[in-house]
């Protein structure tokens, strides 16, 4: 059984889960970074699936009627290849995670940082919405399936293509929702023969449900009553942090943000 410590981390990371399928996607990132506090990164990863997985339900049913049909046409055949790639690889950045992990979890960054900063000097968000494209849309979805599936952090490639498209909130929302349901739903064989998945870590993940539904129902309530510059806003300094949390774990071996939290909790 886990110490409090654990569940203390735990319990706030079901919520964020459950806020992210709520309609905050890109806050969802920082679930794996934050209850890497307590257990590896692939632990983490493992035991918050079958939370992802439960959370999507109820985000499914809360944006059953919002979500674009193109973007989910093009970008979920590139997610599942992306998945098939993380799990062709993943023996390699086992064995090689000082090497081929960081570099992974260094462009995650990078493209996180860029991304928010472009759309943080006005770019992308002015002049009429783009069209989604099926090159750009495949490459950025099979980035998106492979990063989630390492380490649930597909939300910086997913938001580099869609979000120039300037979705209305809901639609963003439940777009992302979709997406990432069926995304998540297809990691759990990899992960269950892998071992990241067990029946220890579904027992753990029971525990952290209610959080989780809670979370979710919080969060479609919060995207409902914000305007949409504000939810834009919110969801690209989210990116950023995120960007600047991997990127510094990538090229320094060190969590910035992390850090700063065991500072601030006595650790």
């Amino acid at each position: 059984m886990q110490g409090w410590e654990f569940w203390c981390v735990a319990v706030l990371v079901a919520l964020i889960v459950g806020f992210s399928k709520g309609g905050w996607s890109a806050i969802g990132n920082l679930s794996v970074p934050l209850l890497s506090l307590t257990v590896d990164p692939l632990t983490a990863a493992g035991l918050l699936l079958p939370v992802y997985l439960i959370s999507d339900g109820f985000g499914l049913w809360a944006y059953r009627h919002s979500y674009d049909r193109r973007v989910l046409a093009i970008m979920i055949p590139a997610g599942l290849l992306g998945i098939a790639a993380g799990w062709a690889i993943i023996p390699w950045i086992n064995a090689n995670l000082s090497g081929g992990g960081r570099i992974i979890t260094g462009l995650v960054g990078a493209i996180g940082i860029i991304f928010a900063i472009y759309m943080l000097t006005g770019h992308g968000r002015t002049g009429p919405a783009r069209k989604p494209k099926v090159i750009p849309g495949l490459f950025w979805g099979s980035l998106a399936g492979f990063t989630s599936y390492i380490s649930h952090a597909g939300a910086p490639p997913y938001q580099t293509f869609v979000q120039p498209l300037r979705l209305d909130r809901l639609s963003y929302a439940g777009t992302t929702t979709i997406l990432f349901a069926i995304i998540n739903l297809a990691k759990l064989g990899p992960y269950w023969m892998t071992g990241q998945v067990n029946l220890g870590s579904l027992e753990t993940a029971a525990y952290l449900l209610v959080p989780a539904v809670v979370g979710v129902y919080v969060g479609k309530k919060t995207v409902g009553m914000v305007s949409e510059a504000t939810f834009y806003k919110v969801i690209t300094w989210a990116l950023l942090i995120v960007g600047f949390e991997l990127l510094g774990k990538a090229l320094l071996g060190i969590d910035p943000i992390l850090g700063l939290i065991r500072v601030v909790i006595g650790h």
